[in-house]
C-alpha cells in the first residue's frame, strides 16, 4: 500500500445469491461489484456517485467491514478488510443518512455520551468533545431533549455527531444530507469541510445524489454504473471533458429585424455553429454555439455594427449532471425509497 494511500481496492467483486421462484432450486448470482479498482489519498475527501443499484453502498459496506468481498482485496488505512476487521473499526466511522440512532428515552447529550464511552473515551474527552460538536451543529440548546422529542432533522444531525465523536481517521458518509432540509444539510457540509480542513490526514469518502454537494465537496469522484468504476477526476476535469462546443447566453436591446441577406446574418460569423434566438421583455436573448471562443469577438462586432447593445454576457459551462447523464444515460435523481446496495 502507497504511503498516501488511505484506501487501496483492487479487483473486487461482490456477488449475490437470489433465489427465484419456487420451481428453481438453483440460486441466480447478482453481481453487485465487478472488477473494482480505486485508490483514495489520504487527506481526500473522494465522491462516489451512481445511481440507485449501481454498488455505492455495498462498497461502502465492504470498506467499513460490514460486508466481505466475494474476491479482490480492500485495504483501508493499511489494514485488510478480510483479515484485520478489528483494527479498522478502531480507526473508521460510518454515517447514514436518514438513519436513526440512539435511544428514545435518553437526552442528545446522554446518548453522545454514551456512544462515546462505546468508542472508548475517557469520561474528560467524551465531554469536551460532545460540547464543542453540540455547538458545532447547533444542537447545544438541545442537548437536554430527549431523542423521541426531536424532528427527523435534529436526530439525524445527532447521529452525524455520533459518527464523529471518536475523531477517526477514515470516516464514509453514506448520503448524509438525506431529507435534511436546507439549513440543515448546509450545516452538515459546513461541518465536513471544516473537520477536513483542521487536520490534513484525515480522509472522508461520500456517496450523495446531490450533484451541487459533490461538486461543492469532493476532491475527486468515481462514477459507478452496474458495479462497475466507470470514471475516476476531479470535479474539473470531469467537467472538462464533456466540453465539446462553446455555448455563451447573449442579452441584447434592441436585436432588430433579421437581415435577409444571409452574410449579415449572425451564422454568417466565422466560427459561429448555431444560434437560437427569443424575444423576451423588450429585448433579445441569444444563445450562440461556437467553435472556439475567439469567435465571440466577431460575434460582438457583428451586433455592433447592427446598432444592438450587448446587456448581459454568460458563459455555460457544462455541469456534473451532463458529465453523469453523458456516461451513465440517465439522470441522477433522488429517491429517498430506494437505497442503494
Amino acid at each position: 500500500m502507497r504511503d498516501d494511500a488511505a484506501i487501496v481496492v483492487q479487483d473486487v467483486n461482490r456477488i449475490y445469491k437470489v433465489r427465484g421462484p419456487k420451481r428453481r432450486s438453483d440460486p441466480q448470482e447478482v453481481t453487485a461489484l465487478a472488477d473494482v479498482n480505486l485508490d483514495v489519498k489520504r487527506g481526500e475527501l473522494f465522491g462516489l456517485l451512481g445511481p440507485n443499484g449501481a454498488g455505492k453502498t455495498t462498497l461502502i459496506k465492504i470498506l467499513a467491514t460490514l460486508l466481505l468481498p466475494s474476491s479482490g482485496t480492500a485495504l483501508v488505512d493499511g489494514f485488510d478488510v478480510v483479515k484485520e476487521q478489528k483494527a479498522i473499526r478502531r480507526r473508521i466511522s460510518m454515517v447514514s443518512g436518514g438513519e436513526t440512532s440512539g435511544y428514545g428515552l435518553l437526552t442528545v447529550e446522554e446518548n453522545l455520551w454514551m456512544f462515546a464511552r462505546l468508542y472508548g473515551l475517557d469520561n474528560k474527552t467524551a465531554k469536551e468533545r460532545i460540547d464543542s460538536m453540540l455547538k458545532l451543529m447547533g444542537l447545544a440548546d438541545r442537548r437536554r431533549t430527549k431523542i423521541a422529542d426531536l424532528s427527523t432533522g435534529l436526530r439525524q444531525k445527532m447521529n452525524f455527531i455520533r459518527g464523529f465523536i471518536s475523531d477517526p481517521s477514515v470516516v464514509f458518509l453514506d448520503e448524509p444530507t438525506l431529507g435534511l432540509d436546507v439549513g440543515a444539510a448546509r450545516d452538515v457540509r459546513a461541518f465536513v469541510e471544516e473537520w477536513m480542513d483542521d487536520r490534513p490526514d484525515r480522509t472522508m469518502v461520500l456517496t450523495t445524489h446531490y450533484m451541487a454537494e459533490a461538486d461543492e465537496l469532493c476532491d475527486r469522484i468515481a462514477i459507478i454504473d452496474r458495479g462497475r468504476i466507470i470514471a475516476c477526476d476531479t470535479p474539473e476535469n470531469l467537467k472538462r471533458s464533456l466540453k465539446e462546443e462553446t455555448v455563451f447566453h447573449l442579452k441584447v436591446a434592441p436585436l432588430g429585424k433579421r437581415p435577409e441577406a444571409n452574410e449579415h446574418r449572425i451564422e454568417a460569423v466565422h466560427g459561429v455553429r448555431r444560434v437560437s434566438t427569443t424575444e423576451v421583455n423588450g429585448h433579445t436573448e441569444v444563445t450562440l454555439i461556437l467553435e472556439t471562443e475567439e469567435a465571440l469577438a466577431g460575434v460582438i462586432g457583428h451586433l455592433e455594427a447592427r446598432g444592438s447593445n450587448l446587456l448581459s454576457l454568460e458563459k455555460q459551462e457544462p455541469s456534473l449532471e451532463d458529465v453523469f447523464v453523458r456516461m451513465v444515460g440517465r439522470s441522477l435523481s433522488v429517491d429517498t425509497s430506494q437505497r442503494d446496495e
